[in-house]
């Protein structure tokens, strides 16, 4: 294969989930010649392996036949990343703000707005080493945060995220950022009380899903689901072929969303609009028609299940005296009561599994346990299990190593690099602070919650606690070291943390990253690391649902400007470091692991589960190699076969065993709960979120805001690519000749506005604003519009009411998390007005915002902030 094509063909894993230890995928072909990246393509199987080796499966249905195919099925996510790597939004060198002095005035409040200018690696690293020192005998080690989980590119020996904790352990420790469950909020806080199913409350027992829904399928529900998108940076093109599949084989496709979604435009065969989270009254409807029709699965319940007297009294009225009936839902979620009716009827009659991508305002809003855990007694009361009816996942295939999740036929290992990894170690340290609470712990400590927050732990880690930061006897956060910059545009309350990262307490803010961009601004130390085409390393790809494989990753090219990887970058502060002694002393050596790079490959490739008999050396020549396909895959049983079948032998990982309508531990522990009871419901509205439009805040904020994830980029990567911005989809060029972040309006909606295509309009709330190029589409259902979150911020006031130019809307996201005993983030399905704005005038109340230096091929570049050293 490599023989005809120009240049040295070299193996990458082009996945962006950033987790090493476990997965990636997207494997790719670089073709490199004379330092230069010439094209990245597709990976192929078969350039060292036969089918027969692969032993490869297929599933055969209807007289039809689906297959894996034999090169990776990559998005354009991975074929256009060179873009990324020659942006000329890269850092070129270390760089220090104009006007933060280490002895002098640090000026926190200027953050945001000051310049840099450049300066050595040799004093980068000692200004770090410096306040590292400072920071621990002034205040102790607690008072530097690391933030440094994220998602990035997937690498193993230079980690994208983390590594410098891995140093920081060893000299007195840190207080680490934990990463709440963001893709699963509603499953990991509400599902999970409903049927167990840890690690993140989705269904975790997906094993031949695929095979069953092929042969006894009737449809699958796509609930927020946007497989032509969300899966482009995990996996793939297997999940959309997986849609086709469905079509050949007559499997009905229902997408539920307030918008007509890639994956909805290309293959739903119904769309049923609802308006952004409150999917939970649609549910409670179902569910009100089944009770009254008597149309749902009793004697599946009598024996699978406890409390459904309880969820029945509740939906039928019997507690608040509101029938949930689809007249009643209707007024809510904005579904007609006889469409109501309509897909209650035939999923009653019909064997329906329900598909999901993660994400959205399904998961990821106020309240979002709660339709969670009503899709599951939905599934309960249809007899999860039987033939044709259990819920999968298109994404995160082989996710914390669990050969259970993968709905396709499995590999006979899932490769694990976990001893090579050289990033973060979750839940290491006894000081941390979930996320989602960064900004309230840095400007109003202390703060409380419950649980140790990080996705994966068991259901019973929610009651544990209460915790607090700062720890008794410590001190408050005084340094950041952030490697993933990306907070005010990938959480909830954007602006909260421009102010915290600006507050007088923070003294130092580091930060390293490859682009300039979103909290790069924001620091006062710029370290800039480098792609993985700019180093060596190994990886493994176990996300493509094709097969799983290993993979030895050559440079491709030497490092660009004066950047290092992730791993060189804390290297040359522990070099620093060591002069101090004490903590310090031996600290590079202890930190690098006593072995080189090319050692820690190799250490990789013989612990990640390849076969004894394959040579170090050959796996180098090679680049690969692929784990064949389990030979007793068809055996394996399907979803949640054996707990239909035999409820008391293969029980579930709740309490009682059994699908819990009521959580007596939610009742135990939480007793004074409204938010998250032991019953699934409705929640309107509580102390912490007025996030409906019936509220007193929906007359001044009429309209619910759909954010999700982009289709032209991964959260917030992949802004800059020039082919990318060509697009007329991807941005819409404004007046003034800025792309501007699109944001969908319904034509009602826009004729009330005054808004036509092409326009630029302010999407605001008490909170602040954003930007927005208009597009007049029925792509919307009419009051609710719709921006992709992360776009890179172009912030033009920082801050509580602040405006970002670049649409960044998680900045007017609400500040307060998922509801009161939960620390998700609420990113999405909240409410927002929208106004048509003069670009023009604008430009003349913020001359230096609308000056910077940018191109519309690729936005803000590096040298807009760079005043000398260029």
């Amino acid at each position: 294969m490599g023989n005809n094509v120009k240049g040295t063909p070299i193996v990458k894993g082009l996945g962006f989930n950033s987790f090493g230890i476990g997965t990636n995928a997207c494997t790719v072909d670089i073709d490199e010649e004379n330092d230069k990246i010439l094209r990245i393509r597709p990976f192929h199987f078969d350039e060292h392996y036969t089918p027969e080796d692969l032993n490869a499966w297929k599933i055969e249905a209807r007289g039809k036949t689906f297959e894996p195919g034999f090169k990776t099925l990559i998005s354009p996510l991975s074929l256009c990343y060179k873009k990324r790597v020659y942006s000329k939004n890269r850092i070129p060198y270390p760089l220090k703000r104009v006007d933060w002095d280490p002895k002098g005035e640090r000026n926190p409040q200027n953050r945001g707005t000051s310049s840099y200018v450049r300066i050595s690696w040799d004093e980068a690293a000692q200004l770090v080493a410096d306040e590292i020192k400072r920071v621990h005998e002034q205040y102790g080690p607690e008072s530097v945060l690391c933030e440094y989980d994220g998602h990035g590119e997937t690498k193993i020996v230079h980690a994208s995220h983390g590594c410098m904790v891995k140093m920081l352990e060893l000299c007195g420790g840190f207080t680490s950022q934990a990463r709440n469950p963001d893709s699963w909020e509603g499953w990991y806080w509400g599902a999970k009380h409903v049927w167990g199913m840890d690690p993140l409350g989705q269904q975790s027992l997906q094993n031949n899903i695929i095979k069953d829904i092929s042969e006894n399928g009737d449809a699958v529900l796509f609930w927020g689901c946007d497989v032509e998108t969300t899966p482009l940076g995990w996996g793939g093109y297997m999940a959309s072929r997986l849609c086709y599949w469905f079509t050949d084989l007559g499997v009905k496709q229902i997408h539920i969303s307030p918008d007509v979604n890639y994956t909805n435009a290309v293959h739903a065969d119904k769309w049923i609009p609802v308006l952004p989270n409150t999917d939970a009254a649609l549910q409670l409807a179902i569910a009100y028609t089944w009770i009254k029709e008597g149309t749902y699965d009793q004697a599946y319940l009598d024996t699978h299940s406890v409390g459904f007297d309880n969820f029945k009294y509740y939906v039928m009225g019997g507690e608040d005296g509101v029938p949930k009936t689809p007249k009643w839902a209707e007024k809510i979620c904005g579904v007609p009561s006889y469409t109501i009716k309509a897909l209650a009827r035939y999923w009653a009659t019909h064997a329906v599994s329900i598909g999901h991508c993660n994400g959205g305002s399904y998961i990821r809003s106020t309240f979002s346990h709660e339709p969670a855990r009503l899709e599951v007694a939905l599934l309960g009361m249809q007899a999860v299990g039987k033939p044709g009816a259990n819920q999968f996942k298109f994404i995160e295939w082989t996710l914390f190593g669990m050969p259970t999740v993968t709905p396709l036929p499995p590999s006979t290992k899932i490769p694990n690099l976990g001893a090579a990894y050289r990033g973060w170690v979750h839940g290491s340290q006894p000081s941390f602070i979930p996320k989602t609470m960064i900004p309230e712990a840095i400007m109003n400590p202390p703060v409380q919650w419950y649980g140790h927050v990080s996705a994966g732990l068991p259901r019973e880690d929610q009651f544990t606690g209460p915790f607090q930061f700062p720890l008794e006897g410590k001190e408050r956060i005084h340094m950041v070291w952030s490697d993933t910059p990306c907070w005010e545009t990938c959480w909830n309350g954007g602006f909260h943390m421009q102010d915290a990262l600006r507050h007088e307490s923070i003294e130092c803010v580091v930060v390293q990253h490859p682009w300039m961009e979103n909290e790069c601004l924001l620091a006062d130390i710029i370290l800039p690391s480098n792609t993985k085409f700019e180093t060596e390393d190994i990886g493994t790809d176990s996300d493509s649902g094709q097969w799983n494989v290993v993979f030895y990753e050559r440079q491709a090219i030497q490092p660009i400007g004066e950047s290092k990887s992730d791993k060189e970058v804390v290297a040359e502060v522990a070099k620093k470091l060591e002069q101090f002694g004490g903590p310090y002393e031996d600290l590079l050596n202890r930190y690098l692991g006593g072995k080189t790079d090319e050692e820690w490959i190799e250490f990789g490739f013989e612990t990640c589960g390849v076969p004894d008999d394959l040579t170090f050396e050959e796996f180098k020549e090679k680049q690969y190699y692929p784990f064949p396909t389990r030979e007793d895959w068809k055996e394996l049983p399907v979803g949640l076969s054996q707990f239909y079948e035999d409820p008391e032998g293969h029980p579930l990982k709740t309490p009682s065993g059994k699908l819990e309508y009521y959580s007596t531990t939610l009742a135990q522990n939480f007793p004074d709960d409204e938010e998250r009871g032991p019953i699934p419901r409705w929640v309107a509205t509580s102390p912490s979120h007025q996030e409906r439009q019936a509220t007193e805040r929906g007359r001044n904020f009429p309209f619910l805001l759909v954010s999700n994830h982009p289709h032209f980029r991964v959260h917030a990567q992949h802004d800059d690519v020039t082919w990318f911005r060509e697009m007329e989809e991807c941005k819409v060029t404004g007046p003034d000749g800025y792309k501007y972040e699109p944001l969908w309006i319904h034509p009602i909606d826009a004729g009330k506005l005054g808004l036509k295509t092409g326009d630029v309009a302010k999407i605001y709330n008490e909170r602040g604003a954003v930007l927005g190029g208009v597009r007049v589409t029925e792509r919307i259902m009419p009051g609710a519009v719709y921006q992709d979150h992360g776009s890179r911020c172009d912030t033009i006031k920082l801050g509580e009411h602040g405006l970002d130019r670049g649409g960044a809307n998680n900045l007017i996201a609400p500040t307060a998390t998922t509801s009161k005993n939960t620390v998700g983030e609420v990113t999405s399905g909240f409410l927002v007005n929208v106004e048509k704005v003069d670009v023009f005038q604008l430009a003349e109340e913020y001359p230096e915002a609308f000056n910077r230096a940018y191109e519309p091929a690729c936005g803000l570049v590096a040298t807009a902030r760079i005043v000398e050293g260029a």
